[in-house]
């Protein structure tokens, strides 16, 4: 067995330091040799050690520049260690290289996504089905990339054609379910119970196709089938996960204690300067809608649901033993190098407007930390009556995160421990976080408008008001409703349940949450 061979052997059996050992002497002894770094950063990136996988790779290229798969797993590396800047020029570089290469466009692509620059991964993604026609995959990799643009119809007849080519691309059928309301006449219910029917090989699949039969018979109007689709949907989703939502409220418990009177005691900097704006909350409560109304300003951009404010903690807090540790961690960082590294990190995705959008709602935990850190963020939460709130959730098939959003009990526990959070920063902070109700944005739009810009320190501008005509990307769960008028048909739409959803009721009511 050559040394090569016996490498990948390691890595299969996830013998992961032999395997490295044995590539970082084959580089050592072979340094022309383009295969032992190759090997050896395949290694550093399973181990998760990206600053020596980035050295690996662009050691490859160097020996072997014609090597694509190469540039793309610099790339990789240079947005795991968030060097954004330099992996987006990176991938423009490849995308160029790889024009005539369907497989490697389709990873562009990707890496695209992951940075939001939604427009350059539907191009990747359109050449790569201009390259192969019938490629399922590409053909559904474009299909999200048009739903994030807003080219809605394109999705609907991409998602047709994936699933005209793999019936049993079972995310087609839920995706194309959320694009538009579906009627007597036009909807996939008779296809989707047909598809249940015969039997579903895998439970992935089973999940989408409840969800996406929920979501139709909903717009039929008919919630009785609605909501036992979800709720099978969602017990079955639950059923293979291995979540506590303990995990998650003792976290909630442990900010409250870790940033209390003491960490606030000498105050927190505030500046006028133009800077982030953080959106936060629960998903589903209006997160989006505001995000659309305040990058339809002149001198606002959004970057969507990003990370980049997790990210820079974790760098700068370092290894922790668990997330109590983590919390304690970072409480005692540089909060400004945070800031600055935070800013760098946004800096780099090339949006040229003096305010920027971070719409990612989990920042609702960081609240203390991005007080210290960006004296010049303004920080707006989104706040929904509690059934609507977990209700709206509870129906969403989320692709990643949100574990607590299958089970009703974990909703209403969830959601107990969020509010307390909340509550603690505005006592901690009081003016700091400027609370907007989704019901009251529905009922007087522009008051709330005005309300949110003058927080900002901006100056009103009606466009703002025609949110709907925004056309920025948009990638979230609410990708379809955000191009419509602004609407009030979900206000309430928790009573249609009110039977299933009783034990969530219940359970808010015996934590004391005002329904």
């Amino acid at each position: 067995m050559t040394a090569l061979q016996q490498i990948d052997a390691l890595m299969k059996e996830r013998r992961l330091a032999e395997a490295g050992d044995l590539a970082s002497l084959l580089a050592e002894t072979h340094p022309a040799n383009p295969d032992g770094w190759r090997r050896l950063g395949r290694v550093q990136e399973a181990s998760g050690d990206f600053d020596g996988m980035l050295v690996s790779f662009q050691k490859v290229t160097e020996l072997a520049g014609d090597d694509l798969h190469a540039h793309l797993k610099v790339a990789q590396a240079l947005i795991q260690k968030g060097d954004l800047e330099a992996a987006t020029a990176e991938l423009n570089r490849l995308r160029v290289l790889a024009w005539d290469d369907s497989y490697l466009l389709l990873h562009v692509g990707q890496l695209y996504t992951h940075l939001a620059i939604y427009d350059l991964a539907y191009e990747c993604f359109a050449r790569s089905v201009e390259l192969a026609p019938t490629d399922a995959q590409a053909l559904y990799n474009l299909a999200t990339a048009a739903t994030a643009v807003g080219r809605l119809e394109e999705a609907l007849a991409l998602f047709d054609q994936v699933i005209s080519l793999k019936p049993d691309d079972y995310d087609a059928y839920y995706n194309r379910a959320t694009l538009r309301k579906w009627t007597r006449q036009e909807n996939h219910i008779a296809e989707m119970e047909g598809l249940l029917k015969s039997g579903v090989p895998d439970m992935k699949g089973a999940v989408q196709l409840f969800y996406a039969l929920s979501k139709e018979y909903e717009d039929l109007g008919e919630p009785g089938p609605s909501f036992a689709h979800l709720r099978r949907g969602a017990d079955l989703r639950a059923s293979m996960m291995a979540y506590h939502v303990s995990t998650d409220t003792d976290a909630m418990a442990d900010i409250e204690r870790v940033f209390g009177a003491d960490f606030f005691e000498a105050g927190v900097a505030r500046s006028d300067e133009p800077g982030p704006i953080f959106i936060v909350g629960l998903p589903r409560t209006g997160t989006t809608l505001v995000d659309r109304i305040l990058s339809s300003h002149s001198s606002v951009a959004s970057l969507g649901e990003i990370h980049d404010f997790a990210q820079s903690l974790m760098r700068h807090a370092g290894a922790a033993k668990n997330k109590t540790d983590l919390i304690e961690k970072s409480a005692e960082l540089d909060f400004k190098a945070l800031g600055d590294a935070y800013l760098a990190s946004t800096a780099a995705r090339g949006q040229p407007e003096a305010f920027l959008v971070d719409k990612t709602p989990a920042n609702f935990l960081y609240l203390g930390l991005i007080a210290r850190a960006l004296p010049n963020a303004r920080i707006i939460h989104l706040t929904r009556n509690p059934m609507d709130s977990c209700f709206a959730i509870y129906k969403t098939l989320f692709r990643l995160g949100y574990p607590y959003s299958y089970r009703l009990e974990d909703l209403a526990d969830y959601y107990v421990a969020y509010h307390k959070l909340m509550v603690h920063w505005h006592t901690m902070m009081p003016g700091r976080i400027l609370d907007i109700s989704y019901e009251g944005l529905i009922a007087d739009t522009e008051g709330h408008v005005r309300a949110m810009l003058d927080h900002c320190g901006l100056p009103f501008e009606e466009a703002c008001l025609s949110f709907h005509k925004n056309t920025s990307a948009s990638a979230t769960a609410s990708a379809a409703q955000v191009r419509q008028p602004i609407y009030a048909s979900s206000i309430g739409r928790w009573k249609d349940h009110a039977e299933g959803l009783a034990p969530l009721k219940a359970r808010l009511e015996a934590h004391g949450v005002a329904l």
